[in-house]
């Protein structure tokens, strides 16, 4: 969570790992800023911002998709869109920045580890490209954009790497195992409006990952993550 003390020096550290440095930081902090926070301090919140980062994040990555796959059709490329700018995708950019370190959150979800929420953090990360459209034009936002998302776009094919997590997991448990993933339901909490799903996705008896998600389709999709990544190191099944 972003303390308050040397504010600026962790700021800068953020805007190293992005490639961009503010001219006005007070847009980046809000960026930062939860709902949560916002309320209890009285201060300028990330959820407009997000708004906007989402629809900005779609334009950029749509035209990056065009000029890396030139062959590729509409029902493709909205397919590979769907793939980068989700909950999940950007929840993984998220780790890679750290960005929980920086956020500025209630005491509500200070206390229940909202700093490690993927629906929180993707939130954020939409914010904060909404911040540097806002600090710098289009310009500016584009290349940062571009830098984060490289990885991803590096495909030989328009087809076969952009597939969602339940997906990928279940190719790959049926060509080594000849076995099909199960999730389970293992708890809910909260109340129905801020309802949080827990499951799991076993193999037979085994229990490959375990996540949380706003939804029982985002958890599924959050504990698949969680077996391929457990799978790519090789466990040992009983």
């Amino acid at each position: 969570m972003l303390p308050t003390t040397d504010l600026g020096s962790l700021l800068q550290i953020l805007e190293g790992k992005i490639g961009y440095q503010f001219g006005e930081r007070k847009i980046l902090v809000q960026s930062l800023t939860h709902t949560s926070y916002g309320h209890e301090n009285n201060v300028p919140d990330n959820e407009r911002l997000e708004f906007l980062g989402d629809a900005i994040l779609d334009v950029i990555i749509s035209d990056l998709l065009l000029e890396t796959f030139p062959e590729a059709t509409e029902g493709q490329l909205t397919k590979m869109r769907a793939g980068l700018v989700n909950e999940v995708a950007l929840f993984e950019l998220t780790k890679q920045l750290e960005l929980g370190k920086y956020l500025r959150l209630g005491k509500g979800e200070t206390l229940t580890g909202g700093s490690t929420k993927p629906s929180i953090l993707s939130s954020t990360f939409e914010a904060l490209i909404a911040a540097i459209y806002i600090d710098g034009g289009f310009h500016a936002v584009y290349p940062v954009v571009r830098h984060l998302f490289a990885p991803y776009l590096n495909f030989n094919t328009p087809n076969s790497q952009l597939r969602d997590f339940k997906s990928k997991l279940q190719e790959k448990t049926q060509a080594l195992l000849k076995l099909t993933p199960q999730y389970i339901l293992v708890s809910t909490q909260g109340p129905d409006h801020t309802k949080t799903f827990e499951i799991e996705v076993r193999l037979d008896s085994q229990v490959l990952g375990r996540a949380f998600g706003l939804s029982k389709k985002q958890a599924e999709q959050n504990a698949a993550q969680l077996a391929l990544e457990l799978l790519e190191n090789g466990p040992t099944f009983k």
